[in-house]
């Protein structure tokens, strides 16, 4: 007789409040119970505003949504009658000897069964709960998978009622008196004797789906609707619906049905189970307007229509106001929504970049003034090297122009797919279409340039064999391109139509025909936006005088070139906004695909055996575990396609979103980033069940021994101090720069390094703004085709960074050498030069510095066309290693003077003297 709710209120990332309300009675909970706990449900829900969800949950079936909210599981308490909302007590002067069942393999149903050999079968797992030792039972039939949760349990008993001291042992299903633990295990059954065959229990209930029924909640009676077609049009917003599932029933309420009516078909419901002796089934209501996905997807077409939302700040008022006067604390409630923030790309811009074009079957190596220059009728390879916590990370993609050719994609995919095979899988792959690029991509190309036509073959066949006309981009010829970007580490010049009507108010461009240049900015656009046609005119037209046209005030040979004024947008165009993050297990049986949501998702959902989708509706992660057998593995983007294909929570989504495909153990930051990680688990050797049984008994995880993942400093739109952490991760002071490799990296690196290569994933700590390095045919001996990735130069290389002054201590058997030296020398030592320099770096002691504590270079060996250039600089400011006196010569001005100029014009001054 044991009935309970729960209001469960979530803050998504656009700002509104989501409610899901369960109420949960016990096994002897009368029908006029459970139906006042219905009846109090619809009043909550009243006094919310009207859109929540209500689930009811019966003792020992409740959903798997209610379950996830008490990981690992809802424990009985002593006397059999469970309970997962109140504190169990431990009695410290006895225990009971006690046998629990397990099920399940994304979360566990416990229940307590009589301590009797009877109980046991081969289809469950069970824990035997003793004084001094907790045994899990595995039955034969049950998988790797139920093996493994169930011992989050026997975690949670340990820790709850033995405070984490006892042991922990076990037993296999069939496994003979010969093994001790198996021996002791069945001495308290009596010793071994084989299991019975499980007797068939009658069930008056299908779990599968029946035949749906729809029936109208009309004056108290519940009368049925026929239909050929279940269509969206059946529901009427002034009534209530019950669509009868079978395992499951909903219960539909009109937005402009009363609270007497709402109240009304959810007494129907119970009734309806009640009579029908139909114990298990869920019910689920729900309000016009915030259907679940669950409930839409029961019908042939749901519109897409904005969902029917109050602001959420009426609704957090309304939350605010009602816990407040059950006596709770509500402080940060009451806060305004979170303002969109800037997109963080959440990887290392300093690597090593390289770029393949794709034609005639094979892939074409770009050089370093090419590899940023895309055309829409081409497809692209690319790999990017950079440095990961404990070892170099590696990201191969595919990028396909809006007009390449099918043949050109398949062979993209196939080339790329070799690469990913090369690596052991250790690569992660991103799968990407012109126009839908994530971030990750933008900060990675960093000056990225889209340009009209196609160069390979297969694209110049494909325009002649159909007529078409060869628009392909000409240096020589007319050209419109729109600028757009967050910074100068993000920006991308997209050629669009040489018309007027291509203009946007909120954007900038550049036009040129010939020598002949314009740049236009639109009346919306920022002082930024503005910075960056600059920049962008160094890359396309570099060298010219330009001619700047602001809106509303161009000249007539602007329009001429244009083709005549024509109206045009001043709406920014609009990107994928990532939303809050569901994770899908997802199993391939026989040619279909079986999808299902976790809910409160963590780390620990990720089981090695199984493929996994993370969905960001802007991007989608495909995870496989170590264990995937290869030919599930090799089908890795084919499962993120047929994803995107079902569109499974039904949010539009766009065949063209990106797929990222990521493996256990080799996981990106961008990736990680959406949960609490712990690389060391994802190292961990055996499968699932395996690796929680060594956690378990204490023997800790094999991989320990790796460093923890950290969350990396992000590359993106930053000021001040933030942006000079921002373009390395390697910068960081509390981590070391000497990096593993993997075996796969080694022997590839082996193939294609070449001495001369210096690998730029390693900046000074002084740089602010470092630039993907090229590994290109102008910097390495790499042939113009090859068949295999490239990887940067090895971690023996790179330097080893001090710790900074304020943690000396910790680092003190590096410095300390060093310190002895200069004490006996008779030179101080300056804790504050300890927090920027490294090793390599303190050795250059007797290097002249300027002001700023830079080392000081001659001008010719910091030129960018220097036969022997300086290495360890930031060369996004080569200007600032010069002498003040040299300085003034080359520049005409002191220092101060040159930092006050825009920043255009020092890009232009710097060009001219080969600083840029």
């Amino acid at each position: 007789m044991v009935h309970d709710a729960l209001n469960k209120t979530t803050a998504l990332k656009n700002g509104s409040l989501r409610h899901d309300i369960h109420y949960w009675v016990g096994r002897d909970t009368s029908q006029d119970e459970a139906g006042t706990a219905a009846i109090l449900t619809i009043e909550l829900d009243a006094a919310l505003g009207g859109r929540a969800v209500q689930y009811r949950e019966v003792q020992g079936n409740e959903t798997e949504k209610f379950l996830s909210y008490f990981r690992p599981c809802i424990m009985p308490q002593p006397g059999g009658v469970a309970s997962g909302f109140k504190h169990v007590e431990v009695n410290e002067q006895e225990h009971t000897t006690r046998l629990y069942v397990c099920s399940g393999k994304r979360v566990v149903h416990v229940k307590e069964v009589p301590f009797a050999r009877s109980s046991l079968h081969h289809d469950d797992i069970f824990i035997l709960d003793t004084k001094s030792k907790i045994f899990q039972f595995n039955g034969s039939n049950s998988s790797i998978q139920e093996r493994a949760k169930a011992l989050e349990v026997v975690q949670y008993i340990k820790d709850t009622f033995h405070e984490g001291k006892c042991e922990v042992a076990a037993v296999e299903d069939g496994r003979m008196m010969a093994d001790a633990e198996a021996g002791e295990f069945w001495g308290f059954f009596g010793g071994f004797a084989p299991l019975p065959r499980r007797a068939s229990v009658d069930n008056n209930e299908k779990d599968e789906e029946t035949s749906l029924k729809l029936l109208c909640f009309n004056q108290g009676k519940l009368d049925p609707i026929n239909y050929e077609c279940l269509a969206h049009e059946l529901l009427e917003t002034s009534k209530c619906y019950l669509l009868d599932c079978g395992a499951e029933m909903f219960v539909w309420m009109g937005r402009t049905t009363t609270l007497q009516e709402r109240k009304g078909a959810s007494e129907a419901a119970e009734k309806l189970l009640s009579d029908a002796n139909r114990t298990k089934t869920h019910v689920i209501k729900v309000i016009e307007g915030f259907e679940t996905i669950t409930f839409k997807s029961k019908f042939k077409e749901w519109p897409q229509t904005p969902d029917l939302k109050l602001s959420s700040e009426d609704g957090r008022g309304k939350v605010a106001a009602l816990l407040k006067r059950q006596g709770l604390n509500v402080k940060g409630l009451m806060k305004a929504a979170p303002a969109k923030e800037e997109p963080q790309p959440y990887i290392d811009c300093t690597g090593s970049l390289q770029v393949w074009r794709v034609n005639d079957k094979d892939k074409t190596i770009l050089s370093s003034s090419d590899q940023s220059k895309f055309y829409s009728g081409d497809c692209y390879i690319f790999q990017y090297m950079y440095p990961g916590d404990d070892k170099d990370e590696c990201l191969i993609g595919t990028w396909f122009g809006n007009k390449s050719i099918e043949e050109d994609r398949v062979t993209a995919l196939a080339l790329a797919r070799k690469m990913v095979e090369s690596t052991k899988f250790q690569a992660a792959q991103a799968h990407l279409y012109e126009g839908r690029e994530p971030i990750q991509f933008f900060v990675i190309f960093q000056s990225f340039q889209v340009c009209k036509g196609g160069l390979s073959s297969g694209y110049k066949k494909f325009i002649a064999e159909n007529g078409n006309e060869d628009d392909t981009y000409s240096e020589d010829g007319l050209a419109l391109f729109r600028i757009q970007g967050s910074g100068p580490e993000n920006m991308q010049a997209i050629q669009v139509d040489s018309v007027a009507s291509s203009l946007n108010s909120s954007y900038s461009y550049i036009l040129h025909d010939g020598n002949t240049v314009f740049t236009w900015t639109g009346n919306l656009t920022t002082a930024l936006d503005q910075g960056l046609i600059e920049r962008q005119l160094d890359m396309i037209k570099p060298n010219l005088q330009s001619r700047s046209q602001k809106e509303g005030s161009e000249t007539d040979q602007f329009w001429s070139l244009l083709g005549g004024k024509f109206e045009y947008s001043s709406q920014k165009i609009g990107r994928e906004n990532e939303s809050d993050p569901h994770l899908f297990s997802c199993i391939l049986s026989k040619g279909n695909h079986k999808i299902k949501e976790i809910y409160h998702f963590t780390q620990d959902d990720l089981l090695t055996e199984d493929v996994f989708i993370l969905d960001c509706h802007s991007d989608i992660f495909v995870w496989v575990g170590q264990q995937v057998d290869v030919k599930v593995r090799l089908q890795a983007l084919d499962l993120g396609k047929k994803f995107l294909e079902l569109d499974f929570l039904m949010e539009n989504l766009s065949h063209e979103t990106p797929i990222f495909i990521v493996t256990e153990g080799s996981e990106p930051p961008f990736f990680t980033r959406f949960f609490k990680w712990d690389s060391a688990k994802s190292l961990m050797h055996g499968n699932s069940y395996e690796r929680k049984l060594a956690i378990v008994k204490g023997g800790g995880t094999p991989a320990l021994d790796k460093p923890k993942r950290r969350t990396p400093a992000l590359s993106g739109r930053s000021t001040g101090q933030e942006s000079q952490r921002s373009r390395s991760m390697s910068s960081s002071p509390e981590r070391s720069r000497v990096r593993g490799r993997s075996p796969a990296f080694t022997a590839l690196a082996s193939t294609f390094e070449s001495a001369n290569t210096r690998n730029l994933s390693t900046p000074p700590p002084v740089a602010k703004k470092l630039y993907p390095k090229s590994v290109t045919p102008d910097s390495s001996n790499t042939s113009s085709k090859s068949s295999a990735p490239a990887a940067p130069t090895g971690s023996s290389n790179r330097p080893t960074q001090a710790p900074p002054s304020k943690s000396v201590k910790d680092g003190s058997e590096l410095e300390k050498p060093k310190q002895e030296e200069a004490a006996k020398e008779g030179t101080d030592t300056m804790t504050g030069k300890l927090e920027s320099l490294t090793i390599t770096e303190d050795a250059k002691e007797d290097e002249p510095e300027d002001d700023e504590g830079l080392p000081i270079y001659p001008y010719d060996l910091l030129k960018t066309t220097a036969a022997e250039p300086v290495t360890e600089i930031d060369v996004t400011r080569r200007e600032t290693y010069l002498s003040s006196s040299e300085f003034k010569e080359k520049f005409g001005m002191a220092k101060e003077a040159f930092s006050k100029l825009p920043k255009w014009k020092q890009n232009r001054m710097k060009i001219a003297l080969h600083l840029f």
